[in-house]
């Protein structure tokens, strides 16, 4: 399915889902998330919501499903972050190297940032893939 076809808030969640976006961060067709956006059908009027630590604020109304889809579209098209599969955190720079070393050789295209994990003197390494690549790394993904 194109971009162009989606017309539906199920349409767009096949879409998403078939591109490999994690749906962790976008409650699309009610999947349950902790802190993200959402698109919902209340009473036939659509919702953009946007929800964190179960309180939900709604952002903007449609009068119909495919405005509401076209809007979710582009405001998680245009999110960088939307399309980032997590693989792991590491505290090892060479063990950083070791897996940016077998995505570069895979093709698979990757997003790095540090963040201080346990404290300012706790740096820790997290990796996504970026999209479907995330089919081609299963082997790396740590489970911690």
């Amino acid at each position: 399915m194109t971009e162009t076809e989606i017309k539906t808030v199920v349409e767009l969640e096949k879409w998403l889902k078939e591109n490999c976006y994690p749906m962790n961060s976008y409650s699309i067709n009610g999947n349950a998330i902790y802190e993200g956006f959402g698109l919902e059908n209340n009473g036939g009027l659509f919702q953009w919501f946007y929800t964190e630590r179960g309180d939900k604020q709604t952002l903007d109304y449609f009068a119909t499903e495919k405005e509401a889809v076209d809007f979710a579209l582009e405001k998680i098209k245009s999110d960088e972050h939307a399309n980032r599969n997590y693989i792991g955190m590491y505290k090892s720079d060479q063990e950083v190297e070791q897996i940016l070393s077998v995505l570069k050789k895979r093709g698979i295209e990757y997003w790095t940032d540090k963040i201080p994990y346990g404290g300012i003197n706790d740096w820790r390494t997290r990796i996504f893939v970026i999209g479907c690549g995330i089919k081609k790394v299963q082997d790396l993904i740590k489970n911690d």
